[in-house]
């Protein structure tokens, strides 16, 4: 009767991954300090014409966007509605006005009258 005899299993060598230390890596996050600034670098501005003004203290704004066709190479013209926050009610219909993102002020409202021009 014989007996097979398993091969003595191979040693696996360390990779460059395994073998160096792992590093602690310190990450350093900062929230962005709140400041009473309206033209903030990060808020969208956006230019466009005042549609109505007849609620009190919103004006609905129409900002319209050009922009060229990927396949087509022909030029759009696309334009959109926002409910923008007039605190002041300085805006009038057909006024061009000048407006940033802010705070929701309600399901509409997610924009503020910067400046009339």
């Amino acid at each position: 009767m014989t007996t097979k005899t398993k091969a003595p299993a191979k040693e696996k060598t360390a990779t460059k991954k395994e073998a160096a230390p792992k590093k602690a890596v310190a990450i350093k996050t900062t929230a962005p300090k709140a400041t009473a600034d309206k033209s903030k670098k990060f808020k969208r501005k956006l230019q466009g014409i005042v549609v109505s003004d007849k609620t009190d203290k919103t004006i609905v704004v129409k900002v319209e966007r050009r922009y060229k066709h990927a396949t087509y190479s022909k030029f759009l013209q696309t334009s959109k509605k926002y409910h923008v926050h007039d605190e002041k009610n300085a805006a009038k219909e057909g006024n061009t006005v000048t407006i940033i993102e802010s705070k929701p002020y309600s399901k509409l409202k997610t924009w503020e009258l910067l400046k009339v021009h």
